[in-house]
């Protein structure tokens, strides 16, 4: 009887701490891979039409990806876009030495952290992948600034703006006290008087900025533009 008992306390104390680290392990496994093709896109651009030395690079998801006017929105800047959509903060990371340190950008403009809340990630967990977002860079860059574009509510996921808060707080808190890293405030413009996404700064999947939302995001982006 004991035996049993014993038996049963050990396989306890072995079974239930492995549930929390094989879950901890699944929702950290971003699948850069899936990307790839994408990558190789730019890649093959970049050999055609090799992007300008000392540029300024916006990379993220879908808000870069689809931000296709940003040559005629900042005339006369160097920028380059390397947006891929649906991506994570982890995803952007990962190909950083394919998709940024070839170009050595003057200055980063980085907006991402949105899908990883919509697909489960907590918010904490989202600010660590920034700052190790961060640290990469800043380890072979580390004079390039980093100015982040904070995230706004959207209709389509108007149930995760509280956690969108947390993720832009923790961002700015850490911008505040360190070097090259800039918080730009992008979150409230889209919000209407009855505090709710306005319809029309965005498409009609609710999710990603319309043509005139893209005009108020130049206007909150353009003061921290280089000179």
């Amino acid at each position: 009887m004991k035996s049993a008992v014993l038996l049963s306390l050990i396989g306890f104390l072995f079974f239930v701490p492995t549930r929390p680290v094989l879950c901890a392990e699944a929702a950290h496994d971003h699948h850069s891979s899936q990307w790839e093709k994408d990558i190789a896109a730019f890649e093959a651009r970049d050999k055609t039409n090799p992007p300008p030395a000392n540029g300024i690079l916006f990379i993220g998801s879908s808000t870069i990806r689809f931000w296709t006017t940003l040559a005629t929105d900042f005339p006369g800047q160097p920028v380059i876009n390397r947006g891929f959509g649906g991506s994570e903060i982890a995803d952007s990371t990962y190909y950083a030495d394919r998709i940024l340190f070839p170009y050595s950008p003057r200055a980063i403009f980085f907006r991402a952290g949105g899908n990883d809340i919509a697909n489960g990630e907590a918010p904490e967990a989202v600010f660590q992948d920034f700052k190790d977002f961060v640290t990469t860079v800043h380890a072979k860059l580390p004079n390039t600034d980093i100015f982040y574009i904070s995230w706004n509510p959207t209709p389509s996921r108007w149930q995760n703006r509280d956690k969108e808060k947390i993720l832009n707080d923790a961002v700015k808190d850490y911008a505040g006290h360190t070097p090259h890293l800039k918080y730009i405030e992008a979150c409230d413009f889209v919000l209407g008087a009855d505090g709710k996404p306005r319809l029309e700064l965005f498409r009609a999947d609710k999710l990603h900025f319309s043509a005139a939302g893209y005009k108020l995001l130049v206007k909150q982006v353009q003061p921290y533009m280089p000179k």
